[in-house]
This record gives C-alpha cells, sequence and structure tokens, in this order.
C-alpha cells in the first residue's frame, strides 16, 4: 500500500498530517492518524478527500493539536464555517517576516486612533466620513491578520 497521498495531496488537513508524520511515524498512515483521533479510516478519508463538506469543529481541534497545525482552525473558519467568510488568511512565516510586518501595522496604530476619534466625535457618520472609516477598518483587519500568523508561530514552535 502507497504512503504517498495522491488525491488528496492538496487537501490542508492532509498537508498538516503528512508535515506531522516527520516527529511521529504513525501519523503517515491515515490507520495510525484515525487511531489516534478517534474515528475510522474512512471517515479521514472523507476528510482529507474532501467528501465531508464541513468537518466537525471539534475534530478540527484535535488535527490541530495532534498534526501540531494551528493553521487548520484558521482554513476551518476561513472555508468551511459558515460564519467565517470574513477570517484573513493566515500566512506561516517566519518569525523575523511576521516582526516587520507586526511593526509596520504598529506604525499606523497613531493615524487610525487619530482618524477614529475625528470620525465618531460627533456621534454621527457621515458620507464623507465614511472612506476614512473603511481604512480604519482595513488597517484593524491587518494588524488582526498579524495578530493570528505570530499566535500561530507561537502555538507551532512553543511546543
Amino acid at each position: 500500500m502507497g504512503r504517498r497521498p495522491t488525491k488528496a495531496a492538496d487537501n490542508p488537513f492532509c498537508q498538516a498530517r503528512i508535515m506531522a508524520s516527520r516527529y511521529n511515524d504513525r501519523l503517515l498512515s491515515k490507520e495510525g492518524a484515525a487511531e489516534y483521533l478517534g474515528i475510522s479510516v474512512s471517515t479521514l478519508s472523507d476528510y482529507e478527500l474532501g467528501v465531508t463538506k464541513v468537518i466537525p469543529p471539534d475534530m478540527v481541534l484535535k488535527m490541530a493539536d495532534l498534526y501540531n497545525a494551528p493553521e487548520l482552525r484558521n482554513y476551518y473558519c476561513r472555508e468551511m464555517c459558515p460564519l467565517g467568510g470574513d477570517v484573513p488568511v493566515l500566512e506561516l512565516e517566519d518569525l523575523d517576516r511576521i516582526t516587520v510586518r507586526a511593526m509596520a501595522s504598529l506604525r499606523k496604530i497613531s493615524e487610525t486612533k487619530e482618524l477614529l476619534l475625528d470620525i465618531t466625535e460627533d456621534g454621527v457618520i457621515s458620507e464623507e466620513e465614511r472612506p476614512s472609516l473603511k481604512k480604519v477598518l482595513r488597517t484593524l483587519d491587518e494588524i488582526s491578520a498579524v495578530t493570528q500568523s505570530l499566535k500561530a508561530w507561537t502555538q507551532k514552535n512553543l511546543q
């Protein structure tokens, strides 16, 4: 029986399992991973082949923990959860790149704070202020994305 996935090779859950097998040989096979997860091999196959369109959230948490792949949580929230359409894409980068992105985002905080105060000062958001408010939201989204990347890097590397 071959050990390299073919049909599921692009699936993030399969990729995370294969990456985790570097540290735990039993995860190289679906049988070993399914045993750890407490599910059948066919259920794991369905997850990795995309047959199951929405994987139960508790199973995503188990896989993320077992595979040391916090990025699976982000993937689930962004791609599978009906409420997560606006979840930013988690970029798995080296710590130095995340730090540079964080510093660049943090430089914008003072300007964003002033802009937000100007917009909300009178308690009314006028039509002229709407583009500025959208700029504030974009900055907040950028900071959120960097925060999530740093959190995932920390969870992945400090275990």
